[in-house]
């Protein structure tokens, strides 16, 4: 049998998303603090090097950096402790001298803390946030306080990647963080990487290989839509302060991405047939996917979206896969809330605004 869709009228969904606060934007000097909002890897003894080598990157950037009093008591003391993780959130947005916030590195436990963070010390100190993978959920409640914050680089990874920080990749964090013109083209890197990274020897190089162009799934012309996303453990926050509603995806490009495990071809199948039980799939305006962290082809995962494209009436929907963002290598980054454009005839994608002001 076929999956029973929704139908496409957008005006049952309610109001328009209000506009988000956008942060202000980095200079030189400004002083950003690291976060262990989802374990505290950078804070172990066989780790903290590239926890080093990730502050001298940033500090080389006319940064002062500053871990958070918690971020870095290490694995065993966080995991149990997420209301420390929690403090060091709120810590962060409302000391006056600090400018922004990255998170460490991802994981899968930073729902934990959710509870304990307080969404007014948010609310009434928008600042910038950055981080990607299960520092999703923080992103979230970000939006829920109503203001932009940023799916990209963690300090681990890939800022403190031993043979460098990739230029695509500290090309975007300059030009979204320290520049409030608008963002523009996000071309392709011309090379990736989807091996493992180490975070344990500081000799270990990777293998960059050359990249493609992105790949058209379905769709012609040109959209524009607010930007939302993640990864697909949108559909796992069901009864938490977190959980999206089709309101929060109305009118937007949902971009999205994941490990290999998550991001199987049953799994995107499944994933879509989730956003249209909660009524999300007729209201985007398009969907952007973040290249495989694997070297396999993609011609699987793109027969399970138009499988669900075609019995939900929508093979319309402009949908661009391969973009470098989250977990392979190099990553640019996306502001939640910016208005972005998809133009699926030249195969390219744009964010139209700044990021921060």
């Amino acid at each position: 049998m076929g999956l029973a869709c929704r139908n496409g009228n957008r005006n049952q969904w309610g109001k328009e998303m209000n506009q988000l606060i956008k942060p202000a934007k980095l200079n030189k000097g400004d002083t950003v603090a690291t976060v262990s909002i989802s374990n505290g890897w950078s804070g172990d003894k066989d780790i903290k090097w590239k926890y080093n080598l990730g502050v001298e990157r940033l500090e080389m950037l006319g940064l002062n950096v500053v871990a958070a009093p918690n971020s870095m008591k290490g694995s065993d003391y966080l995991t149990a402790n997420p209301e420390a993780r929690a403090e060091d959130i709120m810590w962060t947005f409302s000391n006056p001298n600090i400018k922004a916030i990255i998170a460490n590195v991802g994981g899968n436990d930073s729902i934990k803390a959710i509870p304990y963070i307080d969404p007014n010390v948010l609310k009434h100190n928008p600042k910038i946030f950055i981080g990607y993978s299960d520092v999703m959920n923080l992103h979230l409640l970000c939006y829920k306080c109503g203001f932009s914050s940023f799916y990209g680089d963690n300090l681990l990874y890939p800022i403190a990647e031993a043979q460098g920080w990739h230029n695509y990749s500290k090309h975007w964090f300059e030009k979204v963080l320290f520049d409030n013109s608008t963002i523009g083209d996000i071309v392709p890197s011309t090379d990736w990487t989807f091996e493992e990274t180490n975070y344990t020897d500081p000799n270990y190089m990777r293998n960059y290989y050359s990249n493609n162009d992105y790949e058209v799934i379905q769709g012609r012309s040109i959209v524009r839509g607010k930007l939302f996303g993640g990864h697909t453990g949108l559909m796992d926050l069901k009864n938490t302060v977190i959980e999206t509603t089709a309101q929060d995806y109305k009118d937007s490009i949902l971009f999205i991405e994941d490990i290999p495990e998550f991001f199987t071809p049953d799994s995107i199948e499944n994933f879509l047939k989730w956003l249209d039980s909660i009524g999300a799939l007729h209201v985007l305006k398009g969907i952007v996917i973040g290249k495989l962290n694997q070297n396999v082809s993609f011609e699987l995962h793109k027969e399970a979206i138009l499988k669900i494209m075609r019995e939900c009436y929508l093979t319309d929907l402009p949908i661009l896969y391969g973009l470098n963002f989250g977990h392979s290598s190099p990553i640019c980054i996306l502001p939640y809330g910016a208005m972005a454009e998809i133009d699926c005839d030249k195969k390219a994608f744009t964010i139209v605004e700044s990021g921060v002001v």
